[in-house]
């Protein structure tokens, strides 16, 4: 039988937030790329919350930015509310959040894919990945979809997010399909399974969808956008992104709720036992809310406009799987609620994925040459993390093909360095979530400075263009040049200076001070010592905000790149791909076990696998430094 056979570079499978940042990363760097789809309408969709950000996410986004990626620029062009999180604490944890507009995200987004050079968008469901055996193991060949098209490629990454063997479960209703009642793809999990992939099951859920006019908001707290907003992307010009925003609306759940979803467990496909797989613990349905936390009176809900155009309101913090009939019931008894009309039933939804442990940091899988991984596939959760894994599948798949060394970030320069270690070292039984606690060295990774650590490593991949390198080199001179003259400026204990001190509510000088030394003062800033400061000249934004940030917090930044250094040393120390653990006689067993299972390429890395001890990893250092003196 004749059949379709076309030689490209990538074949991307799934256009979901890491299809989209992997094959835009590929085609960018000059490889012929396409990217497969169960639906065009699909690409970039938010099945469930639509908006971009948001503690640590906030993050995620600006990193992905800094490096060259789409999610920035794209919500930047499409969201309808925006709010800077946390502001109350330091600038650490400082997150970006902005509510989009749905139809608008996937719709500005598709049109970045369909007119970006070296990328084609294929309608297919890719049911087969084809590999070849050599001396080395095996090694990608192609892709074939269910219509029989063979795609010949030298590398395949697998964006498939929520959608293989998926089912959406609402109560005793299941239905055999993919987020949004789109198309599951159940064909490709077999191929995986062939390959020696190993596969498990994880699940996730979103909440119903509500028409604005049954909602009445005057029982809700109104929930507004930030005065000034403060873009995503580091090339978005701030000026142009401030606009009318629209509103978000806060209510709460209470007792009489709870009560209507403990009377009715028996029917929840989670309690019943129906439901096999595990799902995200950050994220939990109301029902686990309930039962987990049965000392609470009451659990917020967020009602946020699905867009525009659109009545589609999102009830945040209800997801679930109960019945139709249990759900308006639920719903109902929820202030502002009482006569609200579902356009979508909550549903929970499983799927299959990976333990990412297979993979190498690289986000290659270790047992086949050219096949890259990102997103929920790999056991995460979230927009964020997706893209965040997609850019770098992406940059790596172009970087094997080009015959250059991949990117890994590490945990102390990037949120993405901290995302993929802990996918990769550790045994994720739950959908991963990034979260500012999980990294230690938060002070060092703020999104602020997202660029100053990133752009640069942009640069050198080929995604961020001599211009932005230029304009990053700009704001880094300037700003070392604005920390060294305030350094250098002081003031004395005059009479004008010491009134200043007191209209601020600080103490009085006593010997002259460096306005530097002032800025550390809790009660003074940058622009409050322009009053005194008359040799100051005017400096972008951006730059202003990363001297006060490095001044105020000098001690403690000091403190942690200490730390890093010590951090970076045991990265530094690699392991031969080829050693064989069981030559290390002092080596507990259990930690020889974990080692040959997670073949980790550094001793840092050996060091964070749960089950290796710090005495397993003295052991290891000795046996390296034995083997290289051999």
């Amino acid at each position: 039988m004749p059949e379709i056979r076309e030689k490209v570079d990538v074949c991307v499978i799934g256009a979901g937030h890491a299809g989209c940042e992997a094959a835009l990363a590929s085609a960018r760097l000059g490889l012929e790329t396409v990217i497969f789809t169960v639906s065009v309408d699909s690409i970039a969709l938010m099945p469930c919350n639509p908006n971009i950000g948001g503690s640590s996410k906030g993050h995620l986004v600006r990193e992905i930015d800094a490096l060259g990626g789409e999610m920035g620029k794209n919500i930047d062009k499409t969201f309808i509310q925006s709010k800077m999180l946390n502001v109350s604490k330091g600038p650490a944890v400082h997150s970006l959040r902005a509510q989009a507009d749905k139809a608008d995200y996937t719709r500005e987004m598709r049109k970045v894919l369909e007119n970006q050079e070296h990328l084609t968008i294929k309608q297919a469901e890719v049911c087969e990945i084809l590999t070849q055996e050599t001396e080395k193991g095996k090694i990608v060949t192609g892709v074939k979809t269910f219509t029989g098209a063979v795609y010949e490629c030298k590398a395949a990454i697998l964006c498939t997010g929520t959608y293989l063997k998926a089912r959406c479960l609402c109560g005793e209703a299941i239905t055999y399909t993919g987020p949004n009642g789109l198309q599951a793809a159940n064909h490709l999990t077999d191929s995986l399974l062939n390959l020696g992939i190993e596969i498990q099951r994880f699940k996730t859920g979103t909440p119903a969808r509500m028409d604005k006019r049954s909602i009445d908001f005057s029982k809700m707290e109104e929930q507004f956008g930030d005065e000034r907003v403060v873009p995503f992307s580091f090339s978005t010009d701030p000026e142009s992104i401030q606009k009318e925003q629209v509103s978000c609306w806060l209510t709460y759940t209470n007792e009489k709720t709870h009560e209507i979803i403990r009377g009715n467990l028996d029917r929840s496909p989670i309690y019943a036992g129906i439901i096999e797989g595990t799902g995200p613990r950050y994220c939990p349905s109301i029902e686990d809310k309930v039962v987990k936390f049965a000392d609470k009176e009451r659990h917020q809900v967020f009602l946020e406009p699905e867009g525009i155009h659109t009545n589609e309101m999102y009830v945040g913090g209800m997801s679930s799987s109960l019945p139709e009939d249990v759900q308006l019931a639920m719903y109902r008894t929820v202030p502002g609620l009482e006569n609200c009309k579902i356009v979508r039933n909550a549903y929970a939804i499983e799927y299959d994925c990976i333990n990412a442990r297979q993979l190498y940091p690289s986000l290659e899988f270790k047992n086949i040459k050219g096949l890259f991984s990102g997103g929920q596939f790999n056991g995460s959760s979230g927009y964020e993390e997706a893209a965040a894994q997609g850019l770098i599948a992406g940059i790596n798949a172009a970087m094997e093909i080009k015959g250059k060394e991949p990117i890994i970030l590490d945990r102390s320069e990037s949120y993405i360095g901290v995302l993929i270690d802990d996918l990769v070292t550790k045994d994720n039984r739950e959908p991963y979530r990034m979260m500012t606690s999980r990294a230690e060295y938060r002070l060092i990774l703020r999104q602020d400075n997202a660029d100053l650590r990133l752009r640069k490593k942009g640069y050198e991949v080929g995604l961020i263009s001599e211009e932005q390198y230029q304009a990053l080199l700009k704001k880094e001179t300037q700003i070392k040049e604005e920390i060294e003259r305030l350094k250098n400026t002081n003031v004395g204990a005059s009479k004008n200076i010491q009134e200043f001190m007191i209209s601020h509510g600080t103490s009085t000088l006593k010997t002259a001070a460096s306005l530097a030394e002032l800025i550390c003062r809790p009660e003074l800033s940058y622009e409050i010592l322009a009053e005194i400061d008359p040799d100051r000249k005017p400096l972008p934004e951006d730059v202003i905000e990363q001297v006060e940030i490095e001044i105020k917090y000098e001690g403690y930044i000091v403190r942690q790149l200490r730390q890093v250094q010590q951090y970076k040393k045991m990265e530094e120390k690699k392991i031969p791909e080829d050693l064989d653990y069981d030559d290390i006689p002092s080596l507990r067993l259990e930690a020889r076990q974990k080692l040959k299972l997670f073949r980790p390429v550094s001793v840092g890395q050996a060091s964070r696998i749960s089950g290796v001890s710090p005495a397993d990893v003295s052991v290891l250092l000795v046996y390296l430094e034995h083997v290289k003196h051999k």
